[in-house]
């Protein structure tokens, strides 16, 4: 574990000389109380764009000297001719790993294709938009065996107060089979303060039901500082 973690270390650690900003959260929600960092990437191009980002979670399950949760997300779109339509592929997927007393595992979360179509808006000066997609999504290891699911994604963002303030964030609604039910949530939405172009203060809110391992509707707010390249 200590090797995949080092290699993927070195593999973020170049990943990030183009990176758009790179972002440390403290968990304060209940039961948390642990930092994440994260690492983001968002280009456009003549044939459309490109995202990733890249999490990890520190001090988590026991463990203390290391990352103890990675995880991974790349997007890729094309453009549908002139239409505000694309084709959106992506995939997901992380580790991680836990320690209690002399005893210690890993673990892996499953693999996630997904594919479908993107509806984009932006305002003429980019100040806000929107995109809405409707994917498919094949998840490896699903607890009933069934890797053929579906997921709708809204991803917004307004920056507003003369650009000294930006609103962003996603909302995931997907099915998978878990002990809890077959519909999962998850939504992040972020206010920066934006004291530089380059650095903000800001907070993220974790909103989620059935996710995680956890049953039912989740609030998890983060205290969060944000440097942008």
């Amino acid at each position: 574990m200590k090797k995949v973690l080092l290699l993927l270390m070195v593999f973020v650690s170049a990943m990030v000389l183009q990176a758009q900003n790179i972002q440390t959260h403290y968990d304060f929600g209940k039961d948390r109380g642990y930092l994440t960092t994260t690492i983001e990437m968002f280009k456009p191009d003549k044939t459309g764009n490109t995202f990733f980002f890249v999490d990890f979670d520190y001090g988590v399950g026991g463990v203390k000297n290391s990352p103890a949760l990675a995880y991974f997300e790349i997007a890729r779109c094309f453009k549908l001719g002139k239409s505000p339509f694309s084709w959106h592929g992506e995939y997901n997927g992380g580790f991680g790993q836990w320690k209690a007393g002399t005893a210690s595992g890993a673990y892996s979360i499953s693999n996630a294709w997904l594919t479908g179509i993107d509806y984009s808006w932006n305002a003429s000066d980019f100040s806000r938009g929107i995109s809405l997609k409707a994917l498919y999504k094949n998840i490896a290891n699903t607890m009933d065996g069934k890797p053929n699911n579906f997921q709708l994604t809204a991803v917004w963002y307004l920056n507003f107060a003369k650009g000294k303030m930006s609103f962003t964030g996603f909302a995931d609604l997907w099915r998978e089979k878990t002990a809890f039910g077959s519909m999962i949530f998850l939504s992040e939405p972020q206010l920066w303060f934006n004291a530089t172009k380059k650095f903000s203060i800001g907070s993220e809110v974790e909103l989620s039901s059935n996710f995680g391992g956890m049953d039912g509707f989740k609030v998890m707010p983060t205290l969060g500082a944000k440097y942008t390249f």
